[in-house]
This record gives structure tokens, sequence and C-alpha cells, in this order.
């Protein structure tokens, strides 16, 4: 996010505490470093958080919105969906939503009951004109939001908050990306396709070594990374050399989070 901030001026970050750090703390001292007037707390209404990022982002600035949990971004849905989403096809291309980021954490943390617990991001992997991208990890994590930030298109970013503070690896200090819509072969095999994104990632590489432990079973593991558009060629090339495709994908299910095969 800084790195977005600093490289950009007319880039804006804004959502519930955001200026105070945020509830998850991803945007702790963004607002001394980049000034008020870029790092702003919003109200408690995602409906105006939305429509606050559509109207900037067709004006010409790099709008990153943050819903404070993935479970409230519904009353925000309409202006994602049919706002974000259609500027650029119900204009003829002379206005468009580039330079929109929202980003959301969602997944189950083993509490946080009905309201703070979901993965919506079926609901939005149905809509033209959005990408939808999650990430597995730190490393990820920083590359895909800067690729998403700077993408041409309105992002809806999901963050893993099981992974907040669970998840390590190395990370480059530096400024990178991730292309979008790129899938990542996370383990290569030849008897199964396994695609999974997220946090669901852990489960599944425990999974694939279990089974190759107990039953010799050799499984190719691929990480979508962005669900909308995803990568099909990726994914069809090694179900072609594994000749099956198991997909997994977290969903919460009465007052626990279970793994949907």
């Amino acid at each position: 996010l800084s790195i977005a901030l600093a490289a950009e001026p007319r880039t804006l970050l804004f959502g519930e505490d955001v200026a105070f750090g945020g509830v998850f703390r991803c945007s702790v001292g963004l607002r001394e470093q980049h000034g008020e007037q870029r790092v702003m707390n919003s109200p408690v209404a995602e409906q105006a958080i939305a429509g606050f990022a559509v109207g900037l982002s067709v004006a010409g600035y790099h709008a990153i919105a943050e819903i404070q949990f993935a479970d409230y971004i519904f009353p925000a849905f309409d202006q994602i969906t049919n706002e974000a989403a259609k500027m650029r096809f119900r204009s003829g291309g002379m206005f468009d939503s580039a330079g929109l980021t929202i980003r959301t954490p969602y997944g189950a943390v083993g509490h946080g009951g009905l309201y703070h617990s979901q993965s919506p991001e079926s609901y939005f992997t149905q809509t033209p004109g959005l990408k939808v991208v999650v990430p597995r990890d730190p490393f990820t994590a920083k590359g895909l939001l800067i690729a998403s930030i700077r993408d041409k298109n309105p992002v809806i970013f999901l963050e893993p908050k099981m992974l907040y503070r669970s998840s390590v690896c190395e990370v480059p200090t530096g400024d990178y990306e991730i292309p979008l819509s790129q899938a990542e072969i996370v383990q290569e095999g030849s008897d199964v396709t396994v695609v999974g994104w997220g946090a669901q990632m852990r489960v599944l590489a425990e999974a694939c070594d279990a089974v190759a432990q107990s039953d010799g079973i050799s499984c190719e593991l691929i990480d979508l990374q962005t669900l909308l558009p995803w990568d099909t060629e990726t994914v069809e090339a090694s179900v072609n050399k594994t000749g099956r495709l198991l997909r997994s994908e977290e969903r919460r299910v009465g007052k626990e989070c279970r793994s949907r095969w």
C-alpha cells in the first residue's frame, strides 16, 4: 500500500478505521507517511465507500477502498456489480472504473460467527467486468495487490484473514508485481490436478503431502491466484497430463469452517 501511495499522488486509501491502522493493522503509519487527505477514515457505510471509490476512479484517481470484513460487502454489491463493473460498457468506453481496488478480509479464523467468517468470492466471479484476486501468502499478497492497484479494471482483492498472523515467508522490500490471471503450479505431479486459492492452499498442500505418503499419489497443486478471469490454459494443460481434477474451496457451514471437495 505504501509503495502504491508513494508511486502515484492520485492514489487514495480509505475505509472504516483505515486512518488508525485498520482492524488488522494493514495501514499502520500510512496516514502519517502520506497525509490525512490521502489516507482517510470513512463512515460505517459500505455502499458509500464503494460509491465514493467508483466516483474517484471515473475521475482518474486510483481508489483503494477497504471493506472491513468481506461479510459486510453486500450493501455495496449494487455499486460494485451494477456500476463499477459496467461503467466502461454502459458508456461505450467513454468512462471506466480503472484504478479501483476493493480490499476486504475474508474467510474463517476459528471464531467470528456468522458475520465475520464468510467467503463471498463466488458472487463476484459471476460478474463480467470485474477481476477477483486472492493471495495465498505474504509474497503473493504484495505482488498481486500492487498489480491489482495498477490494473485498468476494477478489482476485488480478498485477503485471507486466517493468514494475517499465521503465514510467514520472505518478501522483497522493493516494488514488484505478480501478473493477474496467471495461475501458479505450486507443486508438480502426475496423478491428479488439485486446484485452490487463498487460505485453502495450506490445507491442500497438507492433503497432497498426506496422500503422497499414505497412498503414493502424486498431486499437481495449482494456485489460481486470480479467480476472474482465471487461467484456463495452465489448468487445462495440467488436467491433460494427469487426467483428473479436484477443486477445493473454503465454505462456511453452521458453526464450523469446512473444506468442500
